[in-house]
């Protein structure tokens, strides 16, 4: 049955260009959509809904959209920290992970599930192995999810073959599943773990399956370097010349672009998910934002795993964003405030190629949305909604949640995880790995 839902008397933060805030409005919906955005209407129209919703008090905005991560990595967090990138992947993530089971991703996942709604994530984009276990929570979670098999090709041929099938198989199982909630990628991991002609296969299965590409890269210099020696040439160009950039795509970090290489992945509206909070802790830098908004870029924001940030909070990576590269360029317009909230919102949704579907708030687009609480003194007074939710807002404002138009939290409470059974058996998937 359907039912239709007006929320009335908000603070409305549409993202829509040229029309951003409505102090007083409303939101309408229908089964999964919007059908409404606009100013209260008068008492005869909102009798046509089933429910009215009064949301003074608060602020509704887009769903946050978390463009990378993987998400099971919630149960390494503070597992090794303060290292560089290469010594903390090859020393104490990779050989941990190898003992990964589906019971350790999917218990990892969900714990990530909550994390995420607790602070604002409707969508996220995960990439890593066991990836059914993955889907499973996504569906059983009510978010959304844009998912890929995460593949290291520094293997025998044998395995490269099965780990390529899987990532297949996986793609194409998945893809539309959860009501439309899930849809795919495929990603080879990085140019400095795929050899160049595993990385082809991928390309040409991606543009066979009409499905997106994702990838790390250059995130550190090391990784640059390695690229020049193995290669001959960066990783921009590497990636350039096999035709990883010809199809939808979507690269993690790019923290070490210079600016002819930005101009490549503007010319071929190469997609970046902008990793602040873990390219800061793990010490990596500070990618070239203001370079790549100059030139028309769009780049959305992402957490990353939870073992290199250490958590799920895109509000503050929001934050972030605004932040670090103001004091880095030594200029306080660098990255503007709704520029920032674009990021985690719209921006976001356009790298995950899905901003048909989400990322603002317009008649037709899914009801994904959340509400934040405008009423804390550290929201006070509220002379400006956008720059109280990206400088003084954090993860514990967010009070509800609907993905699809369905609620996954109302009032702080969580409706589709048991989240007492979910830190529970987190912690007991984490201590059988150790035994």
């Amino acid at each position: 049955m359907l039912v239709k839902r007006l929320f009335i008397n908000a603070t409305v933060a549409t993202m829509k260009d040229g029309a951003e805030v409505l102090k007083q409005g409303a939101l309408g919906v229908e089964d999964d959509k919007i059908t409404y955005v606009g100013e209260v209407p008068e008492p005869q129209v909102q009798e046509q809904f089933d429910e009215i919703i009064d949301c003074s008090g608060k602020a509704i905005l887009p769903g946050l959209v978390n463009t990378h991560g993987h998400a099971a990595m919630t149960l390494l967090r503070g597992y090794a920290d303060d290292l560089p990138l290469q010594t903390w992947l090859e020393e104490h993530m990779w050989p941990l992970e190898a003992k990964f089971t589906h019971v350790q991703v999917q218990a990892g996942t969900a714990l990530a599930a909550v994390e995420m709604i607790r602070s604002g994530t409707t969508c996220f984009m995960d990439m890593y192995d066991h990836m059914d276990a993955v889907a499973r929570v996504v569906e059983e979670s009510g978010m959304r999810a844009r998912l890929t098999r995460g593949v290291i090709g520094l293997c025998s041929e044998e395995m490269q073959n099965k780990k390529f099938e899987e990532a297949v198989r996986f793609a194409t199982e998945w893809h539309g599943q959860a009501d439309g909630r899930i849809t795919t990628m495929l990603a080879p991991h990085a140019p400095y773990t795929c050899p160049p002609e595993y990385i082809k296969r991928f390309v040409e299965k991606a543009g066979e399956l009409k499905l997106p590409l994702h990838t790390h890269m250059s995130e550190t210099v090391k990784e640059v370097e390695q690229n020049v020696r193995d290669y001959g040439v960066r990783p921009v160009e590497h990636l350039r010349r096999l035709g990883f950039f010809d199809l939808p795509a979507l690269v993690a970090h790019a923290v070490h672009v210079t600016e002819e290489e930005i101009d490549i992945l503007a010319q071929h509206d190469v997609k970046v998910a902008h990793n602040p909070g873990s390219n800061l802790k793990l010490g990596s830098g500070i990618a070239p934002v203001t370079s790549m908004l100059r030139k028309g870029m769009r780049p959305g924001l992402a957490t990353d795993g939870a073992a290199s940030n250490n958590n799920l909070d895109l509000i503050e990576e929001i934050q972030l964003a605004a932040l670090i590269h103001k004091g880095a360029q030594l200029d306080p317009e660098a990255v503007p405030a709704l520029t920032a909230l674009k990021m985690g919102t719209i921006y976001g949704a356009e790298c995950l190629f899905l901003d048909h579907e989400i990322g603002t708030l317009e008649v037709g687009k899914k009801a994904d949305f959340i509400t934040l609480d405008l009423t804390g003194a550290h929201m006070q007074p509220l002379h400006d909604v956008v720059s109280h939710v990206v400088y003084s807002a954090s993860r514990g404002d967010v009070v509800d949640m609907y993905v699809n138009g369905q609620p996954l939290m109302v009032n702080r409470e969580l409706l589709t995880l048991d989240e007492e059974k979910i830190r529970h058996e987190a912690t007991r998937a984490f201590q059988a790995l150790l035994q």
